[in-house]
């Protein structure tokens, strides 16, 4: 019984630690994406409407994987 006490004490800390890498990790997957937007601009300007459609896209994606830890933390 005391080792359960012990890990439900845990569980917050560990969902804030999850919580936190994954809010670190959508501001990188952010950055990442529209830094290949900016970069395939200046290279092929033309393609900058399908380019910024697809980062939009992506990036709601990489979002909701935020907001699926976010959930998760609350859970815990």
């Amino acid at each position: 019984m005391v080792l359960a006490q012990g890990v439900q004490d845990l569980a917050p800390s560990i969902a804030t630690i999850g919580f936190g890498t994954s809010a670190i990790g959508a501001g990188v997957g952010a950055g990442l994406i529209f830094a290949a937007v900016i970069n395939g601009t200046a290279r092929q300007p033309e393609a900058q409407g399908k380019l910024q459609g697809l980062a939009w896209i992506y990036y709601v994606l990489v979002e909701l994987l935020m907001l699926i830890g976010l959930l998760l933390y609350f859970i815990s």
